[in-house]
């Protein structure tokens, strides 16, 4: 199995950045991507950007934080970053991070993290 550690979460200004880490642990040698995702209070969670964790590192990102966020991996480390910029309060949520095989993998699953609480507010 994968473990999945995030932090780097906190109380942030409208406006500021942030960088969320997440380290992972275990089985990881079959994941394929990895990604954020998070939920408000009384929403679905919703993707935030992905990531694949090979060489090319194609990323994909949800259009309400596209320009602003930024997804990153360092492989060696196992971790993956999400920089946030540009911080609005409806970025508001618990983050999490998640670690899942590739679609044609039999058995595969997806692993979550604990998650980590951003909060934008002035």
């Amino acid at each position: 199995q994968v473990q999945l550690v995030e932090s780097g979460g906190g109380l942030v200004q409208p406006g500021g950045s942030l960088r969320l880490s997440c380290a992972a642990s275990g089985s990881i040698f079959s994941i394929y991507a990895m990604g954020w995702y998070r939920q408000a209070p009384g929403k679905q969670r919703e993707l935030v950007a992905t990531i694949t964790i090979t060489s090319a590192g194609i990323t994909h990102y949800a259009d309400s934080v596209k320009g602003r966020f930024t997804i990153s991996r360092d492989n060696a480390k196992n971790t993956v970053y999400l920089q946030m910029n540009s911080l609005k309060p409806e970025d508001t949520a618990v983050y999490y991070c998640n670690a899942g095989p590739h679609p044609t993998m039999i058995n595969g699953r997806d692993y979550w993290g604990k998650g980590t609480l951003v909060t934008v507010s002035s």
